[in-house]
């Protein structure tokens, strides 16, 4: 048990933490064991410790900064077979199969609207925000929007495809905000209820559907938040479906989360608790799989303004858990703000990215620019 101790202190001190220390990142540690399940288990261990009560931490998402700036995960990998398993069948097996693909729905997204909607700003966006020129969730989200809108060039009566509609934030902003017309597609049956009862009376429709489904061509896709779900080995299919889903001239956004290396497998803690079967692509992933189907406008990266989000996140969290107490225990609560704050300190570290690619069929002809859309030509960059 003392070598457990002594190689976890060692790998705290190379990167400023200390174990009991009296720093907001140091943390402080319950249960002697926690030591053996962190060097047995890795990530794993670490996340459900803390949600066992074994240590505490005043801020996490500076713990998180500090362990993946110094690149501990990369020191620390688990020997425990269950741990190691979860990286072998992710190699080998295709884990986000079109039968597969409603489980992340049933087990995340279903969790609550009474969660989301007390966590989240009140358009219920789940991905996100664009801060630029606020220090509000609301207004980030409202940017965010915004911004999508204006990179797909979005005129009267356009219709617009988006895969992965959540609770129909976008739909609705786009509909109202841009008279065009918007299908969603979702996994869960809680987002799709609550986004058709949000846009009832509007120019939107929302339907339980896996992507690989869709064939209908639209003037513009969308989609936000959901390349996560896909799986490296689907990536080259979901760029393909959506080929086939857009019009000769028109423009398709992907929003998604990206790390700077590949891999076939998301942090085991995640994939148990948060997203089962997620993963974030890389930069080289996302090439190849568009790779003579699209040709790339503009990839914009923003990662940055995920910190601030799930900061964000994270104190409306715990501002109204109150209201939620008597439907989630305190396990859960611990599992969720950890989910949050260490999500958190992985865009600080730049670790996670943010970005938006905008991709058209043929080339825009005299180049893109998301700024010369013409409902903006007399009028100042409110973004800028």
């Amino acid at each position: 048990m003392a070598d457990f101790k002594e190689t976890v202190k060692k790998l705290f001190d190379s990167v400023d933490v200390q174990i009991n220390g009296n720093r907001p990142w140091d943390p402080k540690i319950y249960n002697e064991l926690f030591y053996a399940r962190v060097i047995s288990e890795g990530s794993l261990g670490l996340g459900e410790s803390y949600m066992d009560g074994w240590w505490d931490c005043d801020s996490l998402d500076q713990f998180s900064d500090k362990l993946l700036t110094g690149r501990i995960d990369k020191q620390v990998k688990g020997t425990n077979p269950a741990f190691l398993s979860h990286f072998i069948k992710a190699y080998f097996f295709n884990a986000q199969t079109k039968k597969r693909a409603y489980i992340v729905g049933r087990e995340h997204y279903d969790t609550g609207n009474d969660l989301f909607s007390l966590m989240l700003d009140k358009r219920m966006n789940y991905s996100c925000g664009y801060w630029r020129g606020t220090d509000s969730l609301e207004q980030a989200q409202v940017n965010k929007l915004d911004l999508v809108c204006r990179k797909l060039h979005l005129k009267p009566g356009m219709d617009v495809l988006e895969i992965g509609s959540g609770w129909g934030s976008f739909a609705k902003y786009a509909s109202q905000n841009y008279d065009v017309n918007v299908h969603g597609v979702t996994v869960s049956k809680e987002q799709m209820h609550y986004a058709e009862r949000s846009c009832k009376g509007l120019n939107t429709s929302f339907e339980l559907k896996d992507y690989r489904e869709l064939s209908k061509k639209y003037d513009a896709i969308v989609s936000i938040g959901m390349f996560e779900h896909v799986g490296s080995k689907n990536y080259q299919t979901f760029m393909n479906v959506a080929h086939r889903c857009l019009k000769k001239e028109g423009i398709f956004l992907l929003h998604t989360i990206g790390r700077n290396n590949s891999t076939h497998a998301t942090d085991p803690w995640t994939n148990k608790y948060i997203f089962p079967n997620g993963m974030t692509p890389s930069s080289s992933q996302v090439s190849e799989a568009l790779q003579g189907l699209f040709v790339m406008e503009d990839w914009h990266s923003f990662g940055q303004d995920y910190d601030a989000t799930l900061m964000a996140w994270n104190q409306n969290f715990q501002n109204n858990y109150h209201s939620l107490s008597q439907k989630y225990d305190e396990r859960f609560k611990r599992m969720w703000e950890y989910y949050l704050l260490m999500c958190a300190g992985t865009f600080r570290s730049r670790r996670n990215q943010l970005w938006q690619l905008v991709l058209s069929k043929n080339g825009i002809k005299g180049g893109y620019n998301y700024k010369n859309n013409p409902r903006f030509s007399d009028q100042k960059d409110p973004l800028s």
